[in-house]
Parts: C-alpha cells; structure tokens; sequence
C-alpha cells in the first residue's frame, strides 16, 4: 500500500464521517473535511506510529499540515 494511501485510510478512520473517496490531496485538513486542532493532533501521533517516524513541532513545521498533500509530504520526508 502506497504512502498516499495510507496517510488517506488513516484520515478516514480518525474522521468517521468521511470517506476515504473524499479524502483528495487539495483537500483542506480544517475546512474541506472537518478537523478541529486535536483532530491534527492525533492524526500527527497516528502518523508517527504507523511509519514509525517522530514529527517535531517546531522543526518539521507540524502546524503547517493544513491539507492532505501537506501531511503526505512531510510523511513521505520523514521516512
């Protein structure tokens, strides 16, 4: 399973009134799908889990996934 598609199945299941056909890489995190502040939270710590990797805050600029593109990107460059 790709890295995208991944990133994508985790989307859906932290926000289950989505579904994943939904969940394109312009969509905004916050206004096209819905996310609150601890939504991005815990999709960044299901991230870390899932690829095994560690997002800083500050220095991995965590606060800048505002799309789904944005939070492939900094999977796929942590990795």
């Amino acid at each position: 399973m790709s890295i995208e598609t991944r990133v994508k199945k985790i989307i859906a299941e932290k926000m289950s009134d989505i579904d994943i056909e939904d969940i394109v890489p312009e969509a905004s995190l916050i206004e096209d799908l819905g996310a609150d502040s601890l939504t991005i939270v815990e999709l960044v710590m299901t991230f870390e889990d899932t690829f095994d990797i560690e997002i800083d805050e500050d220095k991995d600029k965590a606060a800048e996934i505002l799309t789904v593109q944005n939070a492939i990107d900094l999977v796929k460059a942590k990795i």
